[in-house]
Parts: structure tokens; sequence; C-alpha cells
């Protein structure tokens, strides 16, 4: 037995990658929903805002339980069963009537949507050599802003001809589609095709020899009590709560200034999530080479950049696209951009052998806090009756997640 060749290796990223690009069509099509929503049923927006907030908290739990059973069983089981369960809880979703109609299913959606992302990981972890880990998540986080985008583009398609409850229907049907092309294609190892593992990590005995192998709750203690780590938690919460903070929020202020009527702002809403796919690439790249593996430098200073450039927003009229398309696209990059280097902290600062139960648990904070945000700014909506106050608050958090990264070095 040998190794994967090249060609299996891109098989199995091209199909993970495929399959998570509809992902998020099962969760970010909410945004366009709200305006529909609370039209229709007369929510307030903090309600929506709790709607909102329900599903990105049981999606936070989900992480850091799936990432752990994504060791054990694999993801070409859970990515597939989180999918189906995903499209026919969005199914549910649409037929809602009234506050809790809409948040049971809802809220049980970020649970399926939660077997998606920490399995996907460990399943690419397994086809990719140590030195091609940087690209290989540069994609698969790649993937992720550009399902923002898919659904962004897809969820305005279909408002321009149906309701509300559409947006719920027919975009997770192409997750249908990617999920079962990606059971029949992936395989979580390279020993079940019959080749041999990577075997390029420095091994388990070396780094362990004078320990006997950490239980579970041992990983969590370390991990919980690793004060750098739990302050670059809390720096990727704010990095989340701008990123759902616009994500959410911006489609209403732009149906709010009339979609329909006037279509060029569809250019001008899509400008976001492709700014976020291209963000996502460049940091995890920049990381790498620029900085030497430093992670805390570029998060911090693409932060402090997207707090410039969603302040700026906030004073630019929406009556002109053309500046709305770059700002947003900027604020897409700056904002979500840090993510891939985020991650990369999870081994450096824990090390190899404590980077799942880390990225499970920096999953969780970035969704806990990204919720606790939902609610916030539904009510400052609500209460100032400007669409706009989102990219104040967008500002204020980004600023927070830059000062609090500076504290976290290697």
């Amino acid at each position: 037995a040998m190794t994967p060749p090249r060609a299996v290796q891109w098989r199995m990223l091209g199909v993970t990658v495929f399959c998570y690009l509809f992902y998020y069509t099962g969760r970010q099509n909410f945004g366009w929903a709200v305006k529909g929503i609370s039209d229709e049923l007369d929510l307030s927006l903090p309600q929506i805002g709790w709607l909102s907030a329900a599903m990105l908290i049981s999606y936070g739990v989900g992480q850091a339980i799936f990432g752990n059973l994504g060791d054990k069983f694999g993801a070409r089981k859970l990515m597939t069963i989180g999918a189906l369960l995903s499209c026919a809880l969005n199914w549910v979703t649409s037929l809602g009537d009234s506050f809790r109609s809409l948040l049971v299913p809802w809220m049980a959606n970020g649970l399926a949507q939660s077997m998606g992302w920490a399995p996907g990981s460990r399943l690419l972890s397994n086809w990719s050599e140590r030195t091609a880990r940087g690209r290989v998540f540069g994609l698969y986080v790649f993937a992720a802003g550009f399902s923002s985008a898919l659904t962004y583009g897809l969820s305005i398609l279909v408002l321009t001809y149906l309701s509300w409850r559409w947006l719920f229907r027919l975009p997770v049907l192409l997750l249908l589609v990617g999920a079962i092309i990606f059971y029949v294609f992936a395989r979580d190892r390279p020993e079940d095709l019959g080749y041999e593992p990577f075997n390029d990590e420095p091994s388990e005995q070396e780094e362990h020899r004078d320990k006997p192998r950490e239980s579970s709750w041992e990983r969590y203690r370390y991990v919980l009590s690793n004060r750098r780590f739990l302050l670059a938690c809390l720096a990727i919460g704010f990095e989340s709560w701008a990123r759902y903070g616009l994500l959410v929020w911006m489609p209403v202020h732009y149906l709010g200034q009339g979609l329909k009527e006037d279509p060029q702002y569809v250019w001008v809403a899509l400008s976001l999530p492709i700014g976020m796919a291209f963000g996502a690439m460049t940091v995890g790249q920049l990381s790498d080479r620029l900085f030497q593996s430093n992670r805390s430098r570029p998060i911090a200073l693409f932060l402090a950049a997207a707090a410039v450039v969603t302040l700026a927003m906030y004073f630019v009229p929406t009556e002109s696209p053309a500046l709305g398309i770059v700002l947003l696209f900027l604020a897409g990059f700056f904002v979500y951009g840090p993510q891939s280097a985020f991650w990369a902290l999870c081994p450096d600062l824990l090390g190899r052998q404590r980077a799942g139960t880390g990225v499970g648990i920096m999953d969780a904070a970035a969704y806990g806090l990204a919720a606790c945000g939902e609610p916030i700014i539904g009510y400052v909506i609500d209460t100032t009756g400007q669409t706009s106050t989102v990219f104040l608050i967008t500002s204020l958090v980004s600023a927070l997640g830059a000062v609090c990264i500076l504290f976290v070095r290697r």
C-alpha cells in the first residue's frame, strides 16, 4: 500500500468543499426572510433577533459536541445526516405562522447545521499532508465564504418571484444534491480505500513519551485554563458578532431601500459575501508567508480595518450604490478574513493533539457571542428606527476584537 495519490486527495477536497458550498443555503437564507416574517406575522425586531440567536446558540453547542463525534463516526455519516436534517427542518420552518412555530424548527436546524464544519475539517486533515494544511483550509473557508454569496444570490432570485416562505424551500434543495454526491464519493480516511495514512506528524509517542495520552476531560481542562486561548476565543466572539450582524441585518437594510424597484441594490448586497470569501483566502496565505505564522498580527490589522470601513458605511448615504459596493466588499473582506488565522491559532496555542477540542470550543465561543449580539442589534434598530445603526455596532465590536487579540502571543 502507498499514500494516496494527488488525484484522490483532490477528489476528497473537491467533494467536501462541494458539499459545504451549499451548507449555508440552510441557514444564511434567514436574513432575507426577516422583513417578510416581521411584516406578515407581526413580530418585533428584537423577537426576530431571538429567532436568529436561537439558531446560533444551538449551532455553537452542536459544534462542541459534533467536533468530538466527528472523530468517532467520521464526516461521511455526520455531514450527510446534518444536510438531510437541515433540508427537512427548513421546510418545517417555512410553514411557521407564529414566534414559537418558527423558533422550534429553526433552533433544531442549528444543531443539524453544526454537523458539517468540524467533521469536514477532520476529513480534510486525514487526507492532506501537514505542509499542505494551510492551503487546504484556505480553500475550505473560501467555500464557506462563497456559500454565503451563493445563498444571497439564490435568496434574491427567490424573493423576486415568490414569498419569504420559499427562501426555506428552494435553495436548500441544492444542499440535498451536495449531500448525496458527498456520500457517494467521500471516504473518511485513506485506509478506507486501501491507502497508507499520512505519517508526517511528529509521532504521538514522541510528544507524550513521558506521559500517557490525555483523557477528554484533561484536554478540556487544559484548553479552558489556557489564558491566551480564552482571549482568542473572546476576540473571535467579537469578530463573529460583527460577521453575523452584517449577514443577518444588512439584507434588512437594503430590502428597506426597495430591492424590487431598484435592482442595482442586488449587486450592493452581493458584494458583502463575495468580499468575505476572498478575505478568508487572503489571511491564511498572509499569516503563513508575510507574518511567519504569527496569527494575531494579521487578525488585529484586519479587524481594525473592518472597524474603520463599517464606521464609514454608517455615514455613507445608501443612494450611492457604487460606493456601497466597494465598502461592503471591503467590510466582508476585513470582517471575515481573520477566520482562517483564528483556526490556525488552535494547534499553535494548544498543540496538535488538542486542536479538535480547541476548534470546537472556539467555534462555540464565536457563535455564543454572535447570538448575544442578535437581539441587541434588533433592539437598537427598533429603538432608533434606523437600520444603518447595524454598521455602528459592527464597527465597535470589530475594534474590541482587534484589542483583545493584541494580548495573544504564541
